[in-house]
């Protein structure tokens, strides 16, 4: 009952209670220090130091840092994800594949740089780690890749794309080329749809028929 007590005054206030803001909290810093340590130069205690708390606080919230990690992996994932399917949603009826790609990728791009730490830590992060770490965050990714599978096989399918193109290899080489972009990314060089568009050119006049929309 206290539970839901708190979870009402949560959303009548439109705001988070202290702990679920410290948990946030901790997440982010961790997300941080992953993106520029890594996971296994990381420890709890400077995970709570950023945090700005105590480092027996940290296990109120999280059992390990095994556990920080694997919310860390799926929300990074998970947003990405949003922000593309949002971008798709608004597209017309009658939007083309070319135009669908171009969306996607404006999305992917726009996923990541909004959740900057928690998806650098994720790209950064996941090719280092041992087996039992990955599993917990390899059905989301596993998803992912077989959402964008499925635009590509679409696009294919519909005649809108160079024939002999490995589709397994033109997802790996989009996917690939956006997730760097949170490497090198700077507002100077222009606006992420601006970047988005550029990328989103640079790989569909490569791939689609005659470069045409």
């Amino acid at each position: 009952m206290a539970i839901a007590k708190r979870k009402s005054v949560i959303a009548k206030t439109g705001t988070e209670a202290p702990a679920e803001l410290t948990r946030r909290h901790i997440l982010k810093s961790a997300a941080k220090l992953f993106r520029d340590q890594g996971y296994v130069a990381t420890t709890l205690r400077q995970i709570a130091d950023s945090a700005g708390i105590q480092a027996g606080s940290v296990y109120y919230h999280f059992r390990s840092k095994d556990e920080i990690l694997a919310e860390i992996l799926d929300t990074g994932i998970d947003e990405v994800r949003k922000s593309v399917v949002s971008r798709l949603d608004s597209l017309p009826e009658e939007a083309k594949s070319r135009q669908k790609i171009a969306a996607g990728i404006e999305g992917h791009l726009i996923g990541l740089l909004q959740h900057g730490d928690f998806t650098s830590a994720s790209i950064r992060t996941y090719g280092q780690l041992p087996a039992h770490l990955k599993k917990s965050n390899q059905l989301r990714r596993k998803e992912y890749s077989a959402f964008w599978d499925t635009l590509l096989t679409e696009a294919a399918e519909l005649g809108e794309l160079r024939t002999g193109i490995d589709l397994h290899i033109a997802r790996l080489v989009i996917l690939g080329a956006v997730n760097w972009t949170v490497e090198w990314y700077d507002p100077k060089q222009g606006s992420v749809q601006k970047v988005s568009r550029q990328i989103a050119s640079l790989i569909s006049d490569g791939v689609f028929v005659n470069g045409e929309a």
